[in-house]
């Protein structure tokens, strides 16, 4: 009977123990893939957190998967003998740039790593000069006839070119003979003391003050071995010698030659032209003329600190790669049209003597920048300039020169022109911008610049020899009659690019 009365009693205590009772799990059976089922999970439950999970995992595998065949495709194509795929990786290509147009490269940097030698002291300079072999004797006319403006006669620094003598200089011969600036009494006359001095400069580092515009900036990272080999020049204007005078201690040597620092101070006197500007690129574009003996020169804006030693330029930019003429590439625009908007726009010269300087060109046959050109632009940034003072360099730095003459002083206008008439013989390294802005530090102007000429509307201000608004020795292109009809002339039209520029 006990029996009987206990069996009820003991199958619901065991039940209730049964109940209460948990299962005992260890550490690695706990997770969500454990097989162990949970009295809170459902079977649908349990089924989507081990489908997320492995979707997950999937999900990552075939994302490192895509990413490595993206890297392996990318360093095939680089090595590719299959041209249109070796190009996505040459950034001077015109497959990377058409890339670059359409906005599908990254966004080009403001400064970049330059791949510059690690010891200057360790690089080899090359033996003897580049052979000249398109144009081997150039000479400059520097005796020619006076110009009137109707009062008196003088002597201009560019000289009077014609259309026609114009017109020559372009076709390359072995032997030429061109206008280049230094006529006879037409001033940007050196002292005695410094025409003696930059006779021995084979090396040389220039710049460019006036008008007082700037103060001279010290390079920087400058070694032992290139202080004993470059000339470091500094060609002024009377206006600026004033201005660094009064503001720079200036050291003068015992044969009277004036120093600021590294730079060697070359005074310029009788100015060539009214607009500092144009006196500007004196220096600029004709440093094998002021500087006769100079192999290799860097030209570096007076606004600019040279931040990398020059030798390493040059190893960089020109021995590398077998290079005797480089430039950088102009930031924001690679059309000549799309520069001259910018121009007017930021009103860097007058108006309409920028549209007609444009309408001679278009009229001559230079069409805007395309993928077509072999050129990866046609507008450099001009505030460095490096090269060889070879023949033919030298015989583009005359023609270059005679085109700011004749036209505006906007010297970017004017450089993929002057490379358009040589007819792809002229050749040259255009470098990334953004090593461009790691050669050096910008420092602002100490004022703005100042010319009567950038205010100008409408050709009309110009009329008459007596003009108080037209340059007297500079711009006679754009005052002698063109011989061909512009009236038909209509400019290509511009696309900005750029909000910037």
């Amino acid at each position: 009977m006990d029996n009987k009365l206990q069996s009820p009693l003991s199958s619901r205590l065991s039940r209730r123990d049964r109940h209460n009772q948990r299962p005992f799990l260890k550490d690695d059976e706990s997770g969500l893939l454990s097989s162990v089922r949970l009295p809170q999970d459902s079977p649908i439950r349990i089924g989507w957190k081990q489908g997320f999970i492995r979707l997950v995992l999937v999900a990552g595998i075939l994302w490192m998967l895509l990413i490595l065949i993206v890297l392996l495709f990318h360093v095939w194509s680089c090595r590719s003998s299959i041209s249109f795929l070796s190009a996505m990786c040459n950034k001077e290509g015109k497959v990377f740039i058409a890339m670059d147009l359409l906005g599908l490269t990254p966004k080009p940097e403001h400064r970049c790593p330059i791949p510059v030698a690690d010891d200057p002291d360790k690089i080899v300079i090359p033996e003897g000069r580049t052979p000249d072999v398109i144009v081997k004797d150039l000479t400059y006319i520097e005796d020619e006839d006076l110009v009137s403006n109707g009062s008196h006669s003088f002597a201009v620094f560019g000289g009077n070119q014609s259309w026609l003598q114009r017109e020559e200089s372009f076709k390359l011969k072995p032997s030429m003979k061109v206008h280049c600036g230094f006529l006879q009494n037409g001033g940007a006359d050196m002292n005695p003391v410094d025409i003696k001095y930059v006779k021995r400069c084979r090396f040389v580092v220039a710049s460019g003050i006036f008008d007082g515009y700037d103060a001279p900036h010290q390079p920087s990272n400058i070694s032992t071995r290139s202080k004993k080999l470059f000339c470091f020049l500094m060609v002024v204007d009377e206006v600026s010698l004033k201005f660094i005078e009064s503001n720079v201690t200036i050291r003068k040597d015992k044969h009277k030659g004036m120093w600021v620092g590294i730079w060697r101070l070359i005074p310029l006197k009788h100015p060539p032209y009214d607009e500092p500007r144009r006196n500007g690129k004196v220096p600029k574009i004709l440093t094998h003329r002021l500087f006769p003996q100079a192999q290799y020169s860097i030209w570096i804006d007076g606004k600019m600190e040279l931040i990398v030693d020059p030798l390493l330029i040059l190893e960089r930019y020109l021995w590398r790669g077998k290079h005797t003429y480089a430039i950088a590439q102009h930031k924001h625009h690679r059309s000549i049209y799309e520069e001259a908007d910018a121009n007017k726009r930021r009103k860097r010269y007058a108006r309409p003597l920028i549209d007609l300087h444009m309408k001679i060109y278009y009229s001559e046959g230079m069409e805007p920048w395309s993928l077509k050109k072999n050129m990866i632009s046609d507008v450099p940034e001009g505030a460095v300039i490096i090269r060889e003072h070879t023949a033919l360099n030298n015989l583009f730095n005359c023609l270059w020169f005679n085109e700011v003459n004749l036209f505006t002083p906007r010297d970017q206008l004017s450089f993929g022109y002057v490379v358009y008439r040589l007819k792809g013989l002229f050749k040259i390294f255009i470098f990334r911008n953004c090593e461009y802005y790691s050669l050096f530090v910008l420092h602002p102007h100490t004022r703005e610049h100042s010319s009567k000429v950038e205010w100008v509307k409408s050709l009309s201000e110009f009329k008459g020899s007596g003009s108080s608004m037209k340059e007297s020795r500079g711009g006679f292109g754009l005052w002698t009659p063109y011989p061909k009809n512009l009236d038909s002339v209509t400019l290509p039209p511009v696309v900005r690019t750029s909000k910037a520029g």
